[in-house]
């Protein structure tokens, strides 16, 4: 079953289920055992009580539906959820529009849970994807690489082997380095340079993982190309510091999503957050009495921040006038609306699109990362070291502050040689 406690709406989760009389209905199927957690989840999440209803509906019909299938619930798979969607369609049992996304999170949920581990029942239509397949396991169970990793490496490992054997037997042993060197040099063009050199490690990983499983006898890795990417060659995109308060005064303090954006904002240009590192903060990690918070950085690091007072202010009366008080989330920032959880990196992302589009800015970057650049730059030309840019921005390495000495125009103009051919 769902892990957790019952929260206190557990009698009105019960009065909820009588009254759409699900004891006889929405209680049937495989899901049976979940769906009461199922209803106390949308509570804690502060769906409305009509929303909680149709959910619930779903979530039984699409029960009863498996229990007719002869499907048990550890043996659910997301194409189930299509399948009995269409059902729905054929049996001219038009679905609501929300209903696809009900079962994605239910799903979810009982993915979340360990309720359904299977991704799929069916085996790999072609050899290349039953390879692939068994590469994301490799990748998953004996490498241990993140989820992030594996989704970056899978789409360039199934274009190079879509590529060589199409919907036909995989040979891994007649693959040539001519081959390789071929695929990388026309997928690169059509690259950013990062996004290139992921492509060459996760061919490099991949054809690793060949020689390890026999597939093929020669380290074929050695002959995927370096991607050149020269450090320093880019130049931080900040925001202008008449923008980053532009964006600041537009945001409605009026409103519980003006003042949760406020928060973000503030923490994203007074100290330069990263945007995951805004969205993981939890109310544990404040130390109202010392003026301070912790923050998880990098590699779960966890590092000592100032709490500057505006930030502090706009932070306080956000939980206090703002944050939706039914969410069990120790979370800071949490939705506005249903399902009331924490924000995520690209929700965070979003505020900060909101922000610029709300105060008329056309930015060409949209994301949360420039306003750290912003934050950088301005250190700098008030006079700060790279040292200290680096301690505030918490960098790793000294070479990764460095980026911002080319954005102090008035200290590159000193060290500048005459142009030979300037004014007479």
């Amino acid at each position: 079953m769902f892990l957790g406690n019952i929260s206190k709406g557990e009698n009105r989760m019960n009065r909820l289920l009588q009254d759409i009389r699900v004891s006889d209905r929405v209680l049937k199927g495989p899901l049976e055992p979940y769906i009461l957690n199922y209803a106390s989840r949308l509570f804690s999440e502060g769906y409305a009580r009509a929303s909680r209803r149709v959910k619930i509906r779903l979530a039984g019909s699409f029960s009863r539906w498996l229990g007719r299938k002869g499907i048990k619930a550890h043996e659910v798979v997301d194409q189930d959820a299509d399948d009995f969607l269409c059902y729905c369609h054929r049996g001219c049992r038009r679905h609501g529009q929300g209903d696809p996304a009900t079962l994605r999170q239910l799903m979810k949920i009982l993915r979340e849970e360990g309720v359904i581990t299977l991704q799929s029942r069916q085996v790999a239509a072609t050899p290349s994807e039953r390879l692939v397949e068994e590469y994301r396991l490799y990748l998953q169970n004996e490498r241990v690489l993140s989820l992030a990793a594996r989704i970056n490496y899978l789409p360039f490992v199934r274009e190079f082997l879509s590529l060589q054997f199409g919907k036909g037997p995989v040979a891994m042993r007649k693959v040539r380095a001519q081959a390789i060197l071929g695929f990388v040099r026309r997928r690169a063009g059509q690259l950013h340079g990062k996004r290139a050199q992921l492509m060459t490690t996760a061919l490099r990983s991949f054809l690793r993982f060949a020689r390890y499983r026999g597939y093929i006898l020669l380290d074929l890795a050695a002959c995927v190309p370096a991607i050149a990417n020269w450090s320093l060659s880019t130049i931080p995109r900040a925001l202008p510091p008449v923008h980053v308060k532009q964006v600041l005064k537009h945001c409605n303090r009026k409103t519980p999503a003006g003042r949760r954006d406020l928060a973000i904002l503030l923490l994203l240009a007074r100290l330069g957050l990263r945007g995951g590192e805004v969205a993981g903060l939890n109310l544990d990690d404040i130390d109202w009495e010392r003026g301070s918070f912790t923050v998880l950085g990098k590699g779960g690091q966890p590092s000592p921040m100032p709490l500057p007072a505006d930030v502090g202010r706009a932070i306080a009366a956000y939980i206090k006038d703002g944050r939706p008080g039914l969410s069990s989330s120790r979370r800071v920032f949490l939705r506005a609306k249903a399902p009331v959880v924490g924000l995520t990196t690209v929700a965070v992302c979003d505020v900060v699109r909101r922000a610029l589009s709300r105060a008329g800015i056309n930015s060409p970057r949209k994301g949360a990362h420039q306003f750290r650049h912003a934050l950088a730059t301005r250190m700098l030309n008030q006079g700060a070291s790279l040292a200290e840019i680096g301690e505030l921005l918490r960098h790793q390495k000294a070479d990764t502050t460095r980026i911002y000495a080319k954005v102090n125009l008035a200290s590159l103009r000193t060290i500048a040689m005459p142009w030979p051919g300037g004014a007479l």
